[in-house]
């Protein structure tokens, strides 16, 4: 997606970056939170404390298994960028689970990328600017060109594969079921961030 920056939307991302995290400080968070049997968010439940805990397993699994081809590690690399990516994310959703280690190991691969992590809920006026069909759907990973202070592209919430299957179920059968969901988790396992890391180097 293309978007033309103006002033009110520079201004909030501003404002929203003084609260941003680092990629390491937001997995301690979610250690923490796990430890507390807790979660992130307004919504303060036994099921998504279940699902943080859930999450951070799957983090901890993707941080040390997600690989980058040779190939995309030079193309990112030696990509000439000066770019803050932000995700809005909280810790018991499930795609995000999936998805930031992938953004944060493509991110790793080049300097001028700064990787920063923000709670949706904390920031609604960022992320009502990023709505997905009209929703608050995360992750959402919005990219910015550090130069022109514009947005250049967003990404999210789920790889462009992953998004088909989920338009063609819902086309199909109206909403998603939580049979689809646990074949969405399996397309996950199976893909092993491949399809996101090719969707975020297209992006770059």
């Amino acid at each position: 997606m293309k978007t033309l920056q103006n002033t009110d939307l520079e201004n909030i991302i501003n404002d929203s970056l003084e609260n941003a995290i680092s990629y390491q400080d937001y997995r301690n968070l979610v250690k923490d939170l796990v430890t507390k049997e807790s979660t992130t968010g307004n919504e303060k439940t036994e099921a998504l404390a279940n699902y943080t805990m859930l999450n951070d397993k799957r983090m901890k699994r993707w941080d040390k298994t997600v690989k980058v081809s040779e190939v995309v590690q030079e193309t990112v690399s030696k990509s000439s960028v000066n770019q803050t990516w932000i995700v809005l994310t909280e810790s018991w959703c499930g795609d995000a689970a999936h998805l930031m280690p992938v953004m944060n190991k493509v991110a790793d691969l080049n300097k001028g990328i700064n990787f920063k992590v923000l709670l949706r809920d904390e920031n609604q006026v960022l992320m009502n600017q990023f709505l997905t069909n009209g929703g608050q759907a995360i992750p959402k990973l919005i990219m910015i060109d550090n130069n022109t202070k514009t947005v250049i592209n967003t990404f999210g919430p789920r790889p462009s594969e992953a998004t088909k299957l989920v338009n063609d179920y819902k086309a199909e059968h109206g909403k998603l079921t939580p049979e689809f969901k646990e074949d969405l988790q399996g397309w996950y396992n199976k893909n092993k961030g491949q399809n996101a890391i090719s969707d975020l180097v297209s992006l770059l």
